[in-house]
């Protein structure tokens, strides 16, 4: 019987003192091909910037998931920017989208106990050009530290306060700005075993003219490789080489023809 109770004793002191199981992220650069492991959300926007992405967030005073533009993307080029709309592997998400309809959009996830020293992540943005600092198109992102209440890393930017910045372009000819991939590299091995979360927020102008949306890829441990994301598959060239080889050989045979007299 004490020997029992001995061993039970032991037992109960290794759960104790066994550490809770490291966490990581889940579908981080979206490569199920859907978004499994993120919390969606949406809303309506009517003004006053900066915004709150929490309140879009289910449970949050604004949200309303009937309004979520957020879609997984594959390989191709953004009609916008020109850039490649995944940077690393076969999917990526985009956040909101250019109809401009009042919407905003959200997506987060979060991760408790991280045992990895580094968070990467990257990202890239297309904002048309509106009105004013305070009720322009805009977007945020943010990496919130939940165990300590800080803010690990932030980025919000509306059309207004992206002009003249160094960060985005402007183009002209259709009136938008945008940015190239960015690619964030955090340090977190001083919160290591912290609990974290990632939110990006998507939002048009508050009166249904201007449009704004973003970009998201390879949120995780490792650093994202960017690919040649728009690159024909083999099978795809082997199409075109064999489309080009009969088109020569049509070409070469009405050449040798003779002519009419």
């Amino acid at each position: 019987m004490q020997k029992s109770i001995g061993l039970y004793a032991v037992l109960l002191v290794g759960l104790v003192t066994t550490p809770l199981v490291a966490q990581s992220f889940v579908n981080g650069g979206f490569e199920d091909g859907n978004l499994n492991g993120w919390t969606q959300g949406g809303g309506f926007w009517y003004g006053g910037w900066p915004m709150d992405p929490q309140s879009y967030l289910p449970g949050g005073s604004n949200y309303g998931s009937y309004t979520n533009n957020t879609i997984v993307v594959s390989p191709s080029i953004d009609p916008i920017s020109g850039l490649n709309t995944v940077y690393s592997g076969n999917y990526a998400v985009r956040v909101n989208d250019s109809y401009n309809d009042y919407s905003v959009s959200v997506i987060s996830q979060t991760v408790a106990n991280y045992s990895d020293p580094n968070i990467f992540f990257a990202w890239a943005a297309d904002l048309q050009g509106s009105h004013g600092l305070t009720d322009s198109d805009n977007f945020t992102l943010q990496l919130i530290d939940n165990t300590k209440g800080i803010q690990l890393y932030g980025v919000s930017y509306n059309s207004a306060s992206a002009a003249g910045t160094s960060l985005f372009t402007y183009d002209p000819s259709n009136g938008w700005f945008y940015t190239l991939w960015q690619v964030a590299t955090l340090d977190v091995s001083a919160y290591q075993g912290d609990t974290f979360t990632l939110t990006l927020l998507g939002s048009d102008c508050p009166y249904g003219g201007h449009a704004g949306y973003v970009y998201l890829d390879g949120f995780g441990a490792a650093p994202p490789v960017e690919g040649p994301s728009t690159t024909p598959e083999p099978s795809s060239l082997l199409l075109l080489g064999s489309g080009a080889l009969f088109m020569v050989t049509r070409i070469r045979a009405k050449l040798a023809r003779p002519s009419a007299a």
